[in-house]
């Protein structure tokens, strides 16, 4: 399945050190961590990951782990464990994020379908952030005048409506607009589009 990184916060020791054995059981490669601080200050993780996250804890509980998280920019789907489910627990973890949400005694079976899950969530946004990384790398290499030909191209506009919005030939509009769909790697107006989503770039005019 390739390597697969789930890391644990709790700071119950018979409670982590069963986790640890039946994650390890699975291949998994498993980090463990008593106190939300100490996996706090450790790197974003190289391979996809996720964590299983103890809701009560004595410094930092569960909800304050993941709003430091978030403020670290890191993107690490959750699994709350908690001893002391209730609804409105439940309903503020899922809104604030969380993938999962699952009492102690936790079931075997419905942690590792929680894992699974969340881990096949994480390859997603990998996948997600490298595609957006290599268009990123593409867009950097177009010029100015590819880039504002680019926006006015997405906004559907002509070649002979961009050359008039531009000021330059239509021959010359049609140059620029064959470099950029070099540049980006392709052919079709609408492909040109759906990247230029990913890269948050708005058309500068709609015809």
């Amino acid at each position: 399945m390739g390597e697969r990184m789930v890391m644990v916060v709790d700071d119950d020791a018979n409670v982590r050190s069963g986790l640890e054995d039946l994650l390890e059981a699975e291949g998994y490669d498993v980090r463990a961590f008593a106190d939300a601080a100490d996996f706090l200050v450790q790197p974003a993780p190289p391979v996809p990951a996720c964590l299983i996250l103890d809701m009560q804890m004595p410094q930092l509980d569960g909800m304050s782990v993941l709003q430091h998280m978030a403020e670290r920019h890191l993107a690490l789907p959750v699994i709350f464990l908690t001893g002391h489910g209730t609804i409105p627990l439940s309903v503020a973890a899922m809104k604030a994020g969380a993938n999962e949400f699952l009492t102690k005694p936790v079931d075997p079976d419905a942690l590792l379908a929680a894992v699974d899950e969340a881990l096949a969530s994480d390859v997603s946004r990998i996948a997600q952030r490298s595609e957006v990384d290599e268009l990123a790398r593409r867009h950097a290499q177009l010029t100015p005048r590819e880039r504002e030909v680019f926006g006015l191209a997405i906004g559907g506009l002509l070649n002979k409506q961009i050359a008039d919005e531009m000021g330059i030939s239509e021959i010359m509009a049609k140059v620029h607009k064959r470099n950029l769909m070099q540049k980006m790697q392709t052919r079709t107006l609408a492909e040109l589009v759906r990247m230029a989503e990913k890269l948050g770039i708005a058309s500068v005019r709609s015809r």
